[in-house]
C-alpha cells in the first residue's frame, strides 16, 4: 500500500574517491546488488508516495544502470554547489507543494539497512512529534563517520563531521548512521538556512539537526540494535566486509527455510537467488543473480551457477554454468561449462569436460565426457560418445546441428553443421559427418588400415619401443 504521507530521498551524488574506481562508488556491487540497489529495493518495500534518487557524480551511468529495475524512482539532478543538504534541498523542491508528510532521507551507500528497521524508525519519529529523528549506532571504531554530539540530558545537540571534530567530539563513539526523518514543512524552511561555513565548503544536511534544536524544536535519535545495518561504504575493504555480512544474513535467511548449506563460510547467495526446502549446498558454491533451484537439488561442491534454473533433484558437481536451464533428475558434471542457452532434460547429463552453449538437450539424453555441444538440438534419449563435437562455426557464421531421438554416436565424431541425424541413427567411431544421416542410418567414414613392418625398428632403433618389438620378436 502507498504511503501517501512518505517522501524517500536517495543520496546517490557522491564521487566516492576513496574507493579509487571508474565505476560510482554507489555502483559497486554487493549480493548481486549495486550498493544503492539494496537501498531502493528496502525503499520500495515501505511502499513511500514519493522516492526520489539525487545524481551527479557519473549521473548518466547511474541513471542508465538503476532506471529499468527500479521505475517508480524518480531522478534528481545535483547542481554545483555541493553536500548533502544542497542534494536533500533540490530533492525537496521537486516534491509537490502541498506536501507536508514525513521524508526519510537514505544515503546509496549504507546498503544494509532493512525495511523493518526503517519502519520502526519512522514510526518512532511521529510518536515522539519529533520534527527530525534520526538513526545512530555505537561504534568502537567510529573513524570516517559523523559523531552524534548529545546534551548533558541525552537530548540530540547535533552532528559533526569527523574533519569538522576536535578532540573530545571525536572521541565520541556514537555515530551518524546517514539516515533521518524530517518532517516536510520544517526541513524546507531550515534547509534554506544552512550556509557552507565549514572545512569542506558544503552544505551538511546535519546542520539542520542544529539549527531544529537552536529553534526548540524536538530533535529525537534511535540508536540502531543491528550495528552492522547502518555499515556505509567508503572503499574496498568496507566494501567485502558489508559484502560478508550481506552474505551471512541470506545464507542464513535459506537455513531457516530447509535449505542445508554445508559451509557458510565458502557458500555465496545473492539476494535474488531463491532455493527450495531441501535444497544442499556443498562447500565453495557460488549461487549468483536470479538463479532457482528446486527441491531436493544438491549444488557442489566447487560451483558457479549465474542466472540458472536447476529442477527437482538434479545434482550440479564441479560446475560453471550461466544462463542454463538443468532439468529434475539431472546431472552435470564435474568439470562442466555451461554456457547461455544451454537446456538439459530431466534425467539428462553433461558430463565431465563438456561444453555447451544454446543447445537444447532432450530428456534422459547423455553428453558423457569430452565434448562441445553448441548450436544443437538433441532428441531423447540420445548419447554422444566421447569426444563428439558439434562443429557449428565456419569462420563466417555459426550453423545448428540437428540430433533425433534414440541417436548414439562413436567416440570422436565430429557433426559439421548444418547437419541433421534422424532419429535412431548411428555413426561409427571416429566419423566426419557432412550430410544429413537418414533415420536408422550408420555413418562412418571408412578409409583402409595401412601398416608399415618394421617402421620402429627403421626409424626409432635404440629406443624403448624398439627393445619391446625385439623382445616380442624373440618370443615368438
Amino acid at each position: 500500500m502507498t504511503e501517501n504521507n512518505l517522501a524517500i530521498v536517495v543520496l546517490a551524488a557522491g564521487q566516492g574517491t576513496r574507493m579509487k574506481s571508474r565505476l560510482p562508488k554507489v555502483l559497486h556491487p554487493i549480493g548481486g546488488r549495486p550498493l544503492v540497489g539494496h537501498v531502493l529495493t528496502t525503499a520500495a518495500r515501505l511502499g513511500a508516495a514519493h522516492v526520489e534518487v539525487v545524481v551527479r557524480h557519473e549521473r548518466d551511468q547511474v541513471v542508465a544502470a538503476l532506471a529499468e529495475d527500479y521505475p517508480d524512482a524518480v531522478f534528481i539532478d545535483q547542481d554545483e554547489v555541493p553536500g548533502t543538504g544542497r542534494a536533500v534541498q533540490v530533492a525537496i523542491d521537486a516534491l509537490p507543494d502541498d506536501f507536508t508528510g514525513d521524508v526519510l532521507v537514505l544515503s546509496g551507500d549504507v546498503p544494509l539497512l532493512e525495511a523493518d528497521t526503517l519502519s520502526a524508525l519512522i514510526d518512532g519519529h511521529r510518536a515522539a512529534a519529533a520534527a527530525a529523528t534520526l538513526l545512530s549506532a555505537r561504534l568502537d571504531d567510529p573513524t570516517g563517520y559523523g559523531r552524534v554530539i548529545r546534551d548533558a540530558d541525552g537530548t540530540v545537540q547535533r552532528i559533526v563531521e569527523q574533519k569538522d571534530a576536535t578532540d573530545a567530539e571525536a572521541a565520541v563513539t556514537e555515530i551518524n548512521a546517514g539516515v533521518y526523518v524530517f518532517r516536510a514543512p520544517e526541513l524546507r524552511s531550515f534547509l534554506a538556512q544552512v550556509g557552507q561555513d565549514n572545512a569542506q565548503g558544503e552544505m551538511y544536511l546535519t546542520t539542520v539537526i542544529e539549527l531544529l534544536r537552536g529553534a526548540q524544536h524536538r530533535v529525537a535519535a534511535e540508536i540502531a540494535v543491528d550495528t552492522a545495518s547502518t555499515f556505509g561504504i567508503n572503499d574496498r575493504i568496507q566494501l567485502a566486509e558489508a559484502g560478508r555480512v550481506l552474505n551471512d544474513r541470506i545464507v542464513r535467511r535459506w537455513q531457516r527455510e530447509g535449505v542445508t548449506i554445508v559451509d557458510p563460510a565458502t557458500t555465496w547467495i545473492d539476494d535474488d537467488a531463491v532455493l527450495a526446502p531441501d535444497v544442499t549446498i556443498l562447500p565453495n558454491t557460488h549461487i549468483l543473480r536470479a538463479t532457482t533451484i528446486a527441491e531436493g537439488a544438491i549444488i557442489g561442491p566447487d560451483t558457479t551457477l549465474v542466472d540458472c534454473e536447476v529442477g527437482e533433484a538434479a545434482i550440479v558437481r564441479r560446475t560453471d554454468a550461466t544462463l542454463a536451464v538443468i532439468g529434475a533428475e539431472a546431472t552435470v558434471g564435474p568439470f562442466s561449462f555451461l554456457r547461455p542457452g544451454t537446456i538439459l532434460g530431466a534425467k539428462g547429463k553433461i558430463g565431465a569436460y563438456v561444453e555447451t552453449k544454446n543447445a537444447e538437450i532432450g530428456e534422459g539424453s547423455k553428453v558423457p565426457h569430452l565434448s562441445y555441444v553448441g548450436d544443437a538440438t538433441i532428441g531423447r534419449g540420445v548419447n554422444l560418445g566421447a569426444s563428439t563435437i558439434t562443429a557449428n562455426y565456419d569462420d563466417v557464421n555459426k550453423h545448428r546441428t540437428e540430433i533425433g531421438d534414440e541417436v548414439h554416436t562413436g567416440s570422436h565424431t565430429v557433426l559439421v553443421a548444418p547437419v541433421r541425424l534422424g532419429a535412431g541413427a548411428k555413426t561409427g567411431a571416429g566419423a566426419v559427418v557432412r550430410k544429413d544421416v537418414p533415420a536408422g542410418a550408420l555413418a562412418m567414414t571408412v578409409a583402409p588400415q595401412r601398416n608399415i613392418e618394421g617402421w620402429v625398428e627403421k626409424n626409432r632403433a635404440g629406443t624403448g619401443a624398439a627393445d619391446a618389438v625385439a623382445r616380442e620378436r624373440a618370443a615368438e
